[in-house]
């Protein structure tokens, strides 16, 4: 019996990265959710014009929550009209009813924050990678330095 090929994993091109946020943060969790984009922030994304240093998700008010991208920097595209889009408005999440309450519930219950960790593309379409992260205090952000200068040390052999 002639054994099948592995299904191909989608080509993932990642735009950028929140380095920041695992300095800043344990991550304890991860979720995968789209954006709903405008077209001249699709261009600005594609040509890299994109930071996620200061951005954070939030869930709006009402009966009905959604989740929100804000603070995220799309710079506006040069090329596009006058109707260009502005570039710190809060951009929608898309994720599924039952991922949505549950991150609300963690959210409420556990004091815990939503940072977006990268944007990349994935099958042609542009994902956020949300972490679910509790704080880090001074001396755990040290440690953290500590431990790396150190193994950084040993990987040289000095």
């Amino acid at each position: 019996m002639a054994n099948s090929p592995a299904p191909a994993k989608p080509a993932i091109k990642i735009i950028c990265k929140n380095k920041k946020a695992f300095f800043d943060y344990h991550i304890e969790d991860r979720y995968e959710a789209g954006l709903a984009l405008l077209g001249s922030e699709v261009k600005s994304i594609r040509a890299g014009h994109v930071s996620l240093g200061e951005a954070y998700a939030k869930f709006s008010e009402g009966a009905n929550p959604e989740l929100f991208l804000v603070n995220a920097h799309v710079a506006e595209y040069a090329w596009a009209n006058r109707n260009n889009h502005d570039p710190l408005r809060p951009r929608k999440l898309l994720l599924h009813h039952r991922e949505l309450a549950k991150l609300s519930h963690q959210l409420d219950i556990r004091g815990l924050t939503l940072v977006p960790l990268s944007l990349y593309f994935k099958c042609g379409k542009i994902k956020l990678e949300l972490g679910l992260g509790r704080g880090k205090k001074n001396f755990d952000k040290r440690e953290a330095l500590k431990s790396r200068t150190a193994q950084r040390d040993i990987d040289r052999g000095e």
